[in-house]
């Protein structure tokens, strides 16, 4: 019974020792805002992107060893890479606690917040840059010309399908009745309307110029014509990393910036860059980045109101159950303290 009581005492000691150990440090991050000694250091980065032209940035920084080289003073020593097909499995892959980055479009940024996705858009990527192709067959005057057809684009809640479906509604057609949309992948919707199965595609580039040149359809349709200088693509990073490792994250957009402005100056070498990391003809890329609508940026001042005005829209076709605030969206802080160094 002694030596029962004895062990009993000594647990407790050491769970009161343990316990209050935690708390200091949990204290001690609390003190020191983010980033504090006590964080456990990281040496690997998981980020996520897709293979369009709209997220070059990323590619470039890869191609030219900017992730690693830039990161290195912080500890990271690895970047693992994840291709996606479009934002929805990304967004997802990020509620999992699998990314740590991603380059992905603003709208299912805001599906993945509405369903509990700690993280925040710290920079934008680009703006516009999707096109509506209609197979060449079909006459095209207004928007009314499209009901009754079918039409293919990235899945529910993407840039893509927010933007096709407020846009009919605006021109006064249902997109649940007068037209059908399918969600798609970039892949299967060329696909699909080389062999006729669907009237149309909404697609971001370089994808419209692809079925342009293979004879299966015409550009009719800008996506900054439905909406001007709509936010697409832009740079996500999970609260974790911005709570844990603030510089980390202030460095990522310095590359990203960095990057951005790179290829801006150098547009064969970026549709190159694109060229090799996608296996996409390279002729076919410069002609994308010649007719597309897109333009690549980085500030978050830029896109703000237009992501904002997404949740208002996902809202309003029933995908989240309230429309987000700016603050709830973006964390622009870094971006801020990136330029205000240069």
């Amino acid at each position: 019974m002694k030596k029962l009581g004895i062990l009993i005492l000594t647990f407790l000691l050491v769970a009161s020792i343990f316990v209050s150990g935690c708390a200091s440090n949990k204290e001690n991050v609390s003190e020191n805002g983010t980033g504090s000694e006590e964080t456990t250091a990281i040496t690997e980065l998981n980020i996520g992107y897709q293979p369009s032209t709209h997220q070059i940035a990323y590619m470039t920084a890869a191609e030219k060893g900017w992730w690693k080289s830039d990161l290195a003073p912080y500890g990271i020593t690895k970047i693992n890479e994840y291709q996606f097909p479009t934002g929805a499995p990304e967004m997802q892959a990020m509620l999992a606690g699998d990314l740590d980055v991603a380059y992905v479009g603003a709208a299912p940024v805001i599906t993945a917040l509405s369903q509990g996705l700690d993280a925040k858009i710290v920079a934008p990527v680009q703006i516009n840059g999707s096109s509506l192709v209609l197979r060449n067959e079909y006459k095209y005057e207004s928007p009314q010309d499209l009901k009754g057809l079918t039409i293919a684009t990235y899945p529910t809640g993407t840039i893509q399908d927010t933007l096709l479906r407020n846009w009919l509604q605006k021109n006064g057609l249902d997109p649940e009745k007068d037209v059908k949309i399918l969600g798609m992948t970039s892949g299967d919707a060329i696909t699909a309307i080389s062999a006729k199965q669907v009237d149309a595609v909404f697609l971001p580039h370089p994808s419209p110029t692809v079925i342009e040149k293979e004879g299966n359809g015409r550009i009719i349709v800008q996506s900054g014509e439905m909406e001007a200088n709509h936010a697409c693509c832009v740079l996500v990073v999970s609260g974790k990393l911005i709570k844990e490792h603030p510089e980390i994250v202030e460095q990522i957009v310095k590359t990203h910036i960095k990057a951005t402005e790179y290829n801006k100056e150098h547009m064969d070498e970026a549709a190159k860059i694109f060229a090799n990391k996608t296996t996409e003809d390279l002729d076919t890329v410069k002609d994308s980045l010649k007719e597309w609508d897109g333009a690549w940026i980085t500030d978050p001042a830029l896109i703000e109101d237009s992501a904002v005005n997404y949740s208002k829209v996902q809202y309003e076709l029933g995908y989240i159950p309230k429309s987000l605030t700016k603050e709830e969206i973006f964390d622009t802080s870094f971006y801020e303290k990136a330029t205000s160094e240069k």
